[in-house]
């Protein structure tokens, strides 16, 4: 089991519709996936699961988030308890007891199931709470304080117990563009993160940033690491993240003539300056599972680099990969035309996503 996270610290690159679109690839391709959403904005919750869902998900736990756990537990016995922790929670559900510095629940509750392979444990707008907790713990954490550590590990903890449970090939946390606490503690802790760029000035910045974010990270991990004991060290992974590498995403095709990665030229020379700005600024304790020629190539070369029309927006409308909408039953009548007249290209995104999953697959293989 691996457990990976999407991130750039620019946000609008489409990362939250990447993620899916790879979880629901991975899934077809015969692996169990399982979609974790620590962005407080909870796209990716919305996109997988019915807005009428979502409410009964937060609604049953909103006095547990609210008043905390030990004066929610006061209030229920142990029949109450047993039949919330028996259907899908939000992940700051998950996370209270840490939050509050109390006991963790008697049993994982399950995920909600978006298919067969593909799961998904609900976000929660309210999780900048846990993101506090980050931040008013990280101290305590170089003396070894076993809640800073429980705070800094949990979410980790959380993937490895539900893979236990449920035997997940691969755990994808899903992010906000933010370099506070939370993503802190979760790209410090995840096994490896890549980086869907939209060719701009803005995602060169963004990568920058993330660069010089990671090398602080690494170093404060590595101090706290060494000061604390043996079995607590068990609960951090074996070593710091792995930098899986970077895809362009919706980027306009050129079509005029033979250009490299067929983009537009504009478009273009911000692509190239990409593995520049990767070289220069992702340390090479990040990179050393994989070559700096391999680094220099977008995942899955230009298999999802190009613009989708506005598949994606009616992949969000009918909570469905892309390549599915045209057999979603009940089509609205504004979307039957567009639909209609583009079935193949909506079709062909099935085969360029796996292109591109199976692309990231050896490079995970790759991370020790």
């Amino acid at each position: 089991m691996k457990i990976l996270s999407v991130f750039n610290n620019k946000g609008g690159v489409g990362k939250t519709t990447l993620t899916y679109h790879l979880a629901h690839s991975l899934a077809q391709l015969g692996h169990k996936v399982l979609l974790l959403d620590a962005d407080p904005q909870c796209n990716l919750t919305i996109y997988s699961i019915p807005v009428n869902k979502i409410h009964q998900i937060w609604e049953r736990e909103n006095d547990c988030v609210e008043l905390g756990i030990e004066e929610f537990r006061k209030n229920r016995t142990q029949k109450d308890m047993a039949a919330l922790l028996s259907q899908p929670r939000s992940l700051h559900f998950l996370l209270q007891p840490t939050i509050d510095g109390a006991g963790e629940f008697e049993k994982l509750p399950p995920p909600y199931k978006i298919n067969k392979n593909l799961h998904i444990v609900p976000g929660r707008l309210s999780i900048h709470e846990y993101e506090e907790k980050i931040s008013t713990r990280w101290s305590d954490a170089y003396r070894g304080d076993a809640l800073a550590i429980r705070t800094i590990t949990r979410m980790r903890g959380i993937a490895e117990e539900y893979s236990k449970n449920f035997r997940y090939d691969y755990v994808i946390i899903d992010t906000s563009p933010s370099l506070g606490a939370l993503n802190k503690t979760i790209i410090s802790t995840v096994d490896g993160f890549f980086v869907p760029a939209a060719p701009d000035m803005f995602s060169l910045y963004g990568i920058r940033n993330i660069g010089n974010s990671l090398r602080k990270w690494h170093e404060e991990f590595e101090i706290i690491y060494k000061l604390i004991s043996s079995e607590k060290r068990k609960l951090f992974p074996k070593k710091f993240v792995s930098f899986l590498g970077y895809t362009i995403y919706n980027a306009r095709k050129y079509t005029k003539a033979s250009m490299k990665w067929n983009l537009a030229q504009a478009h273009l020379k911000y692509a190239l300056e990409i593995p520049n700005v990767i070289h220069n600024y992702i340390g090479e304790d990040l990179r050393v599972d994989i070559s700096d020629e391999l680094l220099a190539e977008p995942i899955g070369g230009e298999s999802i680099m190009h613009g989708h029309n506005t598949f994606p927006t009616l992949a969000q409308h009918y909570r469905v990969p892309m390549w599915e909408i045209p057999n979603v039953s009940g089509i609205d009548k504004d979307h039957q035309n567009t639909i209609n007249g583009q079935k193949p290209d909506i079709y062909a995104t099935r085969e360029k996503y796996a292109v591109f999953s199976q692309s990231l697959i050896s490079r995970i293989n790759s991370i020790g």
